[in-house]
């Protein structure tokens, strides 16, 4: 471990909430954007391109805090930031984009703290939506999933935001905004609502289709860009039926609603969480997610898919082409049906894709992996991934049930050949990788355990150089740990 920083990270509070910066003193930002959830659309956390932290000068003497920023509200989303931006009022500043439960954003200057813009997402009228004693979040639900930014949209790039709302008349909405980087004004005519239907029986049918109901859904995962459309993924309000498992794609430019799966249209749940992950994407432009509890039918078809096509509990994999959602492969364990059936989500947390890697035989692996709330690590073969077999999780690339000392609400993160968990009460494990198969004994431990939920690992580097592994600990201090990779 390179260093145990006591500074306050305040990620939840009850009312204002402070967006903390902890930055080394001789620099505050090297020119790297963060534009998605986990840095990249393969979510591996990884920054390479950082050019001033290094475990030698991340200590008490170079390192701390900047600045605190009070924002209205709590953050549950991942902030991001856009480099050397320029625009209407704006002369090259480095800024922040935060999103709150109040339905806000801000964007503050990353080196100062000045506040450059705030804009309220709420109509006249609305307010965010309540909550009662089950929900996860509280005391109300505007902005949960992290946004995603793409420079290159609009004049000056452009931020996609999911709001959640309520009116006086007690009518839910779920809005897809699109603002402008440098002055928070929306574009492209929106926003607009969410509204879906899907042919099905499932949970909220009606007339042969299931229907999208904002009052039952939280966008909970991040949000992803790929290849000109926004992909809106969805979990339930505090795991209350009736709910399905919605995919919905919007054109990033006139927010026009594009694409359209739902994964348990002939069910139930099956909920799209991954505890606030985003969805991965390949190359190819495939969507990978990891689903919570729901219906999966065992009776297969001829080509080992779910004979009505429910995919609850199932890491899937969607391909995007010909410009619809279609799922191209998955996988789920044996036993499905009973963890299911107790709550053990699959779907816990969000998947990695790992880079390519090469096997014993000399074969060019292409494989993702996850884990969730039983505590196992699962890695598939991207090409392969092994549908269902209930004689055993035999068509499985590899499973290790024995590597992680807690339950996993946590993405783990990737560099330099080693990965990185971090379960719930558990310590932060590092595991290396021999001939594309992961060797299940920690190569490292820290000597700290991180209380519910875990963490998410980031890591910051100078290409494979001066790797740093940054941990959140939510504690009644939070903490932000880091240590040298």
């Amino acid at each position: 471990m390179v260093h145990q920083l006591g500074y306050s990270l305040r990620i939840l509070a009850i009312n204002i909430v402070a967006i903390v910066l902890l930055v080394a003193s001789i620099s505050a930002f090297a020119g790297t954007d963060v534009l998605t959830w986990h840095n990249d659309l393969a979510r591996t956390g990884l920054n390479r391109r950082e050019w001033i932290l290094r475990p030698d000068n991340v200590n008490a003497t170079d390192f701390g805090k900047l600045f605190i920023s009070n924002v209205d509200g709590q953050i549950y989303s991942q902030p991001l930031i856009v480099t050397g931006i320029r625009g209407e009022g704006f002369n090259a500043y480095n800024v922040l984009y935060v999103a709150t439960e109040h339905d806000s954003i801000y964007a503050i200057d990353a080196d100062t703290g000045f506040l450059l813009w705030h804009v309220s997402l709420l109509p006249p009228g609305e307010t965010p939506a309540d909550t009662d004693e089950c929900d996860p979040i509280i005391p109300e639900v505007g902005v949960t999933a992290t946004p995603v930014i793409d420079r290159r949209s609009g004049p000056h790039g452009t931020i996609y935001v999911v709001t959640m709302s309520k009116n006086a008349a007690g009518i839910y909405f779920q809005r897809l905004h699109a603002l402008d980087l440098t002055t928070g004004t929306e574009e492209f005519g929106g926003p607009v609502d969410i509204v879906a239907t899907y042919p099905g029986t499932g949970d909220n049918s009606s007339n042969g289709n299931v229907v999208f109901d904002p009052s039952q859904y939280y966008e909970r995962a991040g949000l992803t860009l790929s290849n000109g459309v926004v992909y809106t993924t969805w979990a339930s309000r505090h795991d209350c039926r009736p709910y399905t498992s919605w995919v919905i794609g919007y054109d990033q430019h006139s927010l026009a609603q594009v694409r359209v799966i739902n994964l348990t249209h002939n069910g139930h749940q099956g909920a799209i969480w991954q505890s606030g992950g985003a969805p991965a994407v390949d190359s190819n432009g495939s969507l990978y997610a990891m689903l919570g509890n729901g219906t999966f039918e065992t009776t297969l078809d001829a080509n080992g898919f779910p004979n009505q096509g429910d995919f609850g509990n199932c890491f899937v994999k969607l391909s995007t082409a010909n410009n619809s959602l279609q799922v191209a492969d998955y996988w789920t364990m044996f036993n499905t049906v009973e963890e299911s059936n107790v709550d053990y989500d699959l779907g816990s947390a969000g998947p990695l894709l790992l880079p390519d890697m090469t096997d014993s035989n000399g074969i060019r692996r292409h494989l993702a992996v996850g884990s969730g709330k039983d505590a196992h690590i699962y890695i598939v073969d991207r090409d392969n991934m092994g549908k269902y077999n209930p004689n055993g999780n035999i068509t499985l690339y590899q499973e290790l049930s024995e590597s992680l000392g807690g339950f996993n609400f946590s993405t783990p993160a990737f560099f330099n050949g080693m990965l990185y968990f971090g379960p719930v009460r558990d310590v932060l494990r590092a595991f290396s990788f021999t001939n594309a198969r992961m060797n299940g004994n920690a190569v490292s431990r820290s000597a700290n355990t991180f209380p519910f939920p875990g963490t998410t690992p980031s890591i910051s580097a100078n290409g494979t150089a001066y790797g740093i592994l940054w941990a959140a600990e939510n504690a009644d201090n939070a903490v932000l740990h880091a240590y040298n990779a």
